[in-house]
Order: C-alpha cells, then sequence, then structure tokens
C-alpha cells in the first residue's frame, strides 16, 4: 500500500520533517532511538514504517509494541486501524490487537486466536502473561517497539520489561520512543549495544522548537494553603476552555472533583485507580467537550491523544521537571498556542527549574459562574457486536431525533455501546422523541452518560 494512501485514510496530507527522518531511518537495519517532543506526531512517525515492512506470507505476530499505560495501547491500535494497510495480495487488512490490565487476559486470547494480529500492542505486564502461556507464536516476532520508553525503563518496570523482551528470541529491529532523553539505555533492551553504538540511529528533535516558545506560563497565587477556591475561581475564568488539571495523588483527584462538583463545576476525574469503562468514558467526554475540565494524576499526562486542550493547571508542583515537561506537553501541540497555570499559595517556592520571575495570572475580583458545555455526551446501549455504526446512529438522530449536521459532534462505536456528542441546548428534546424508538430495528437504552 502507498504512502499516501495511508495519508488519506488518516487524513493526513503530509508527514512532518521528524516523522519522513523516522521512516527513513527505519528502512536500515540499525535499531532506532526516536526522542521528539509530545504531541509531535511519534505514533505515526513508527507506525508507517512498520506496518509497510509487514509480510503478508506471515501468519502470526510480527511485531510487538510495550507501552506503559492502557491508554496509549487503545490509541496506537485506533490509528494502526484507522490506516486499514491491507495485504499486499488480498483485500484483507493486517490487524492489531492491544492487551492491557483490567479486563480477562482470557479474553484477549480469545481475540488473538479469532483475528490472528500481525501486531499487539501491551502493557508489560499483561505482555508476559501472555507470552508465559504461549499465547502466541513468538517465531516470526522481528520487531520491538518501546513507546515511551523512559516511563517504560522507570524502576517497578525494569523486570517485567527484561522478562518480556527475553521471551522474543527473533527479535531483529528495536525501536524506541520518548519525549524527553535517558541518560542511558539499559543493557537489556538489546538496542545496538547502546544508544552510542553504530548499530543504532539517534534521532532527537528535542532540541528544535520546543513546545515552550508556543506556552503561556503564569503563576496564581492562592491565599490559602487548601487552594481548592483558587481553583475554582481560575477554572471559571477560564470559561468553557479544555483544561486539564494535575495533582499527584489518586485521593487528590477524588478530592477536588468533589469540591468543584460541589460547587456545580462540570469536570470528571482520570487516574489508575478507576475501572477501565470510567477512565474511558471520562476521556471521551473530555475529547469531545461535554466536560471541559479533566482532574487527573500524571497518568494523563503521557500517551494520551486529545488534539485542543487550551489550558494545564498544576494544582500540585510535578515531582520533577521532566514530568513537568510531559504535563505541559498536553497544550500547545503542533502548532497550536496553549496557556500553563502554576497554582501556589504564598509560601509555596517554586522548583529550581523554572525561572522564579513568572507573570502573575490576576483572577477578577467577581467570579463568573461556571461555564456550561456546549455539548453533552449521550450512551447508546448498542456498538459494533449490534453491527451498529457512526452512519446508523447520525441517520437515526437526523430521523428521529429531528438533529441537523451542526447538533451532532463526535461519534464513538465501541463492540457493545456507543458514545455521542450532541448539542446541550437539544438534549431534552431529542430524548423525548427518541423515547421508544427502535435504531436499526433494535430496542436499546438511551441516556445522558454519567
Amino acid at each position: 500500500m502507498e504512502q499516501s494512501d495511508i495519508l488519506r485514510n488518516l487524513r493526513i496530507e503530509q508527514l512532518t520533517p521528524m516523522q519522513e527522518a523516522a521512516r527513513d531511518a527505519y528502512q536500515s537495519d540499525k535499531d532506532l532511538v526516536l526522542l521528539s517532543p509530545t504531541g509531535s506526531g511519534k505514533t505515526l512517525a513508527f507506525l508507517l514504517p512498520l506496518v509497510q515492512s509487514l509480510k503478508a506470507d506471515v501468519q502470526g505476530v510480527q511485531a510487538v509494541v510495550l507501552v506503559p499505560s492502557r491508554e496509549l495501547a487503545l490509541q496506537i491500535e485506533n490509528v494502526f486501524k484507522s490506516m486499514n494497510v491491507p495485504f499486499k495480495s488480498m483485500n484483507v487488512p493486517f490487524k492489531a490487537m492491544s492487551c492491557y490490565g483490567g479486563r480477562p487476559a482470557m479474553d484477549e486470547h480469545r481475540t488473538m486466536r479469532g483475528i490472528n494480529p500481525a501486531v499487539i500492542i501491551g502493557t508489560p505486564g499483561r505482555m508476559n502473561d501472555h507470552l508465559r502461556k504461549q499465547n502466541f507464536d513468538t517465531r516470526f516476532v522481528t520487531t520491538l517497539v518501546i513507546d515511551e520508553f523512559d516511563k517504560c525503563l522507570e524502576f517497578g518496570f525494569h523486570d517485567e520489561m527484561a522478562e518480556v523482551i527475553g521471551q522474543l528470541p527473533a527479535l531483529k529491529k528495536r525501536v524506541l520512543l520518548s519525549a524527553t532523553d535517558a541518560e542511558e539505555i539499559p543493557q537489556f533492551t538489546g538496542v545496538g549495544g547502546g544508544e552510542s553504538s553504530p548499530q543504532v540511529v539517534k534521532l532527537n528533535f528535542l532540541s528544535g522548537e520546543t513546545v515552550s516558545g508556543r506556552l503561556d506560563l503564569q503563576k496564581v497565587i492562592s491565599p490559602e494553603k487548601d487552594k481548592l477556591e483558587t481553583l475554582y475561581r481560575l477554572l471559571c475564568t477560564l470559561g468553557d476552555r479544555s483544561t486539564l488539571v494535575f495533582v499527584n495523588y489518586r485521593e487528590s483527584v477524588e478530592r477536588t472533583v468533589a469540591y468543584l462538583k460541589s460547587k456545580k463545576f462540570p469536570c470528571d476525574a482520570f487516574h489508575g485507580g478507576m475501572e477501565q469503562d470510567d477512565r474511558e468514558r471520562a476521556l471521551y467526554k473530555f475529547r469531545n467537550g461535554s466536560c471541559p475540565v479533566l482532574v487527573s494524576t500524571d497518568l494523563a499526562a503521557r500517551g494520551l491523544d486529545i488534539p485542543g486542550i487550551d489550558n494545564v493547571v498544576h494544582y500540585h508542583m510535578p515531582v520533577n521537571e521532566e514530568a513537568f515537561t510531559h504535563r505541559n506537553g498536553r497544550t500547545a501541540r503542533w502548532e497550536a498556542r496553549g496557556s500553563s497555570f502554576l497554582l501556589l499559595h504564598a509560601e509555596e517556592r517554586l522548583p529550581d527549574y523554572l525561572p522564579e520571575e513568572l507573570s502573575v495570572f490576576e483572577l477578577p475580583e467577581q467570579t463568573p459562574k461556571p461555564a456550561k458545555p456546549r455539548w453533552t455526551t449521550l450512551y447508546i446501549g448498542k456498538g459494533k457486536k449490534d453491527k451498529l455504526n457512526k452512519v446508523d446512529i447520525v441517520g437515526f438522530l437526523y430521523k428521529k431525533g429531528g438533529l441537523v449536521r451542526e447538533d451532532v459532534g463526535q461519534v464513538d462505536v465501541k463492540e457493545h455501546y456507543a458514545f455521542v456528542a450532541v448539542r446541550r441546548s437539544k438534549v431534552k428534546q431529542l430524548l423525548t422523541l427518541l423515547r421508544g424508538e427502535k435504531i436499526k430495528g433494535m430496542k436499546t437504552l438511551i441516556e445522558e452518560a454519567r
């Protein structure tokens, strides 16, 4: 399949210089280390040459992609599917699947047997689970990709990573990607004997234009050590603009969200202790604009493809400069501009890696009322397994719900259910019109997503 066809499927006009450099470097027999800022398109940078290297005559897994989180695994899987790359001699797409904790490994094994994936994307722990049980054949796995490798190689992942790599005996190419540089790459990765080896191509795009040139960094002073009221005032001032609030602990996420909701402020929580479905629902509502504020731990600082985030708020200071970089990388992506706010009380000192003289964002004396989002997310209790697709949903909302094109936003169809963003002002009338109606001949639950 030609590169132009893949880019057309992805609705991308052309590659960036970084993506072109990665594509060209991938063609050599050497291992590849790619360093590039958050939001610069690293997923496509490795997926494009990877899928073009897949062999149609190999019936089995050819590449393993290791990632630190389930959200990043799902994102990569979705990009792969959107590329729609077919076998060279057949009109059947290559398959990819993601594997991660929080759901039964047996279900994943059934999927493996059913679709025979060419690429498996997974977290280290779950990947080890499948490898120990010999759930897929490793004889043809010649490519290993480690995305966000600096995070994957942190303490706690070392042993799991080493075990995964030790069970892939046929590896010929290793690709490591990150938005920050690592002091050294552990030997167990097998990357060319070290990144300075002649067997490694290292592409460093971190020294070029970074997010800092497009990021407006300001501090907000809280008169109290408990900064919740100041956060509320700041968010009300920012209106309905997309904002990601970072705190350092799961308990702090829950406390912050509870406080904001008690003040009738629309927001959702996101952290590693939540159930998978709840995390996916929160992300979806944040992406489609029906929930403008997401309060999260640093789990949301990496691997999430959420376009158009206007603001990042640091309620707690991050643990180090690297974490600060990743957090801020959620906004000012590609060529866009963004704002980052540091919430500080009077006695709180700035970290050494920040300039002492930061401009102060002054909050208005009269706090505006919380802005209502323009969109609401509807839940539909049918999905792909019921042969329901986006066209069916949009047509149903137009015909039975009286909506027009401008009233319908993002539509996302899962295996057993679907989400759709609709204009908030039309929701009550819409649900009344849809009461008792069948979608594609099926009775199902249609309600606001909670």
